[in-house]
């Protein structure tokens, strides 16, 4: 007998947190990759929880938000963290002499900036312990959900929703929005593959053009991302920002025109991560700042 949709979706929601608290528990070298692995996971049990929007219980919000505190605590650890692996993908597929110089002091300077902040963090928080306590506590107020009530229905409405909510924010960035609306794409696309995934078998597949659209999303974010980081507070050497600007905003120009081009290609349903969601487009976008499910 298969699991209902409930049981599924708090297996998988209670298996991401445990992850989460064994990946800040990481030490040595791999505690930077342990704080960005557990970040991670904790966006899966958000945007999992968000599946369900208000039917597990008054309770939710609050959980969410405890999460999401939580994660943000983090995200100067992340950041650091990000622009390392960013740099590595990037001289992975370089061949030009002039640009791997460049990526490679950058990335010793981005290197030095992630000790930095990790050990700022350890002084406030030894061992991230402090944060591993709390996710442990919201781990029993999770499983105190009212799981039993969320029924197949209200979970095809919460993925309904998602995939409205990235295909109007595509719409938005393919129009001409600048850094944030583009960034609001990727988000939403990844919170709906997020959820496709949460579901696994009981889900619709996701076809591989739109896997490929979260590919090319994320390779634009991260030259934004790079770009951020040659602002007043980069961490690199005059002339290293410099180079590594005009770098980013040359890349991520064409980052974004291989965008526009697949969803040409494609279609505009590519605009979200697979086709309208079960229902055949019961919602219209919701009022308002829904914290659980932004």
């Amino acid at each position: 007998m298969e699991p209902r949709v409930h049981e599924v979706l708090k297996a998988y929601v209670s298996a991401q947190l445990e992850r989460a608290i064994d990946c800040l528990a990481w030490s040595g070298r791999r505690r930077h990759r342990g704080v960005h692995q557990a970040r991670k996971s904790l966006r899966r049990v958000r945007a999992t929880l968000a599946l369900a929007g208000d039917a597990l219980g008054p309770d939710l919000a609050l959980v969410d938000a405890a999460i999401r505190e939580v994660n943000v605590s983090l995200s100067a650890l992340r950041d650091a963290q990000a622009l390392v692996e960013v740099l590595e993908r990037l001289a992975r597929h370089e061949d030009g002499a002039k640009t791997l110089a460049l990526l490679a002091s950058v990335r010793r300077a981005a290197v030095a900036r992630r000790v930095t902040v990790l050990r700022g963090h350890l002084r406030t928080d030894p061992e991230l312990r402090g944060r591993s306590e709390r996710l442990v506590a919201l781990g029993q107020r999770i499983d105190a959900l009212d799981w039993a009530s969320l029924t197949a229905r209200q979970v095809e409405d919460g993925l309904e929703y998602s995939t409205q909510r990235a295909a109007k924010a595509g719409r938005s960035a393919i129009k001409g929005g600048g850094d944030e609306r583009w960034h609001r794409w990727r988000r939403r696309v990844r919170r709906l593959g997020q959820q496709l995934h949460a579901l696994g078998s009981a889900s619709q597949p996701i076809d591989r053009h739109s896997k490929k659209l979260a590919r090319l999303l994320g390779n634009a974010q991260d030259l934004t991302l790079l770009a951020m980081h040659c602002g007043r507070d980069s961490p690199f050497a005059a002339d290293d920002r410099r180079a590594l600007a005009r770098f980013a905003r040359k890349q991520g120009k064409r980052a974004r025109n291989d965008i526009h081009a697949h969803v040409t290609r494609h279609g505009r349903r590519m605009l979200a991560t697979g086709e309208a969601g079960p229902g055949g487009g019961r919602h219209q976008d919701r009022p308002g700042d829904d914290p659980i499910r932004s």
